[in-house]
């Protein structure tokens, strides 16, 4: 289980700057490319992190999702559409329930 969290954390880095990316190609928002890539550095140094103190990192991966989810439930309260707010909220979601998962059993 705490391997599954751990990988999480990257494919959760992955999707993130991606829509940073497609943020910044659809619509030419230089914040969205900006805060998905500062997102995804945070992201990949928690999982970087994970190899030295699995703890820490999965602690540290809990604070950026937490964020993470404050950013984008506003972002879906104010929008009132799914994509792409509500998806990366899914997949933060999805991502913690891992992590703490992974951090009971262990």
């Amino acid at each position: 289980m705490t391997a599954v969290a751990h990988y999480a954390i990257l494919i959760l880095s992955t999707f993130v700057l991606v829509g940073g990316i497609i943020g910044f190609k659809k619509a030419g928002s230089k914040a969205s490319l900006i805060a998905g890539g500062i997102s995804s550095v945070l992201l990949d140094a928690c999982f970087g992190l994970g190899f030295a103190n699995l703890q820490a990192g999965f602690i540290a991966a809990l604070v950026v999702t937490g964020l993470l989810d404050v950013f984008f439930i506003k972002r879906l309260a104010k929008s009132k559409k799914f994509m792409p707010a509500g998806m990366i909220l899914l997949l933060c979601a999805i991502t913690q329930v891992l992590i703490a998962a992974a951090l009971v059993t262990k």
